[in-house]
């Protein structure tokens, strides 16, 4: 509560996460926290084009749209159309709708698409928060994708403190145990693991 009290979360922002706690799936949207962080680093690296691979709902891509300068252009991935629909909403009720350019479908073919069109090195941050067994190949996805100097930034990486518990087995906790020992001695990056939310691994692109 006090975390969430020294937060800042617009109003907008505020009533999708109500609306989305009710919804299947809701342990899928970030925290206000992890948003706030999101936007400052948005802003910090004045972020022009940033690659978002799972949407949910939009709070993220409302969060990190929102701290971009006029221009700016998020590409947010995601297959459901059900929870694209309810962002849609949020992203016009944030006056971001102009910001954000919609890819739906499977999220590798997206990223495929977008190196062709921009190329290598043309994105500013991407963020991951998808399928957990696909993150190590979003992440060399993003290292093609993200400029030198840009950020790459993954959530979930505590994964519930499932991953601190070595007699959990499971793919998903594997999965992610396995990529964070890999991010965390991949010298292409500079990184930190930040334990806000559900974790999140923010790497800077050497």
């Amino acid at each position: 509560a006090y975390l969430l009290k020294h937060t800042r979360e617009s109003e907008v922002l505020r009533a999708l996460r109500e609306e989305t706690s009710a919804l299947r799936g809701s342990q899928m949207q970030v925290a206000p926290e992890q948003g706030a962080l999101l936007a400052l680093m948005v802003e910090l690296v004045d972020a022009r084009r940033v690659i978002e691979i799972g949407t949910y709902t939009g709070y993220s891509s409302i969060a990190m749209a929102s701290a971009m300068r006029e221009g700016g252009v998020l590409y947010a991935c995601d297959k459901n159309e059900e929870s694209f629909a309810v962002a849609r909403r949020y992203w016009a009720k944030a006056g971001v709708s102009d910001r954000v350019v919609e890819k739906n479908g499977d999220a590798k073919v997206s990223v495929v698409e977008l190196l062709e069109e921009h190329g290598e090195n043309s994105f500013d941050v991407g963020f991951i928060d998808a399928d957990k067994r696909a993150y190590r190949e979003y992440y060399e996805a993003l290292l093609k994708l993200v400029r030198p100097g840009g950020l790459i930034i993954i959530d979930n990486v505590l994964w519930y403190g499932k991953v601190a518990d070595e007699t959990l087995e499971d793919k998903q906790t594997l999965a992610i145990r396995e990529f964070n020992a890999f991010v965390a001695s991949d010298e292409r990056v500079s990184y930190g693991m930040v334990p806000i939310g559900d974790g999140l691994s923010i790497c800077r692109k050497r």
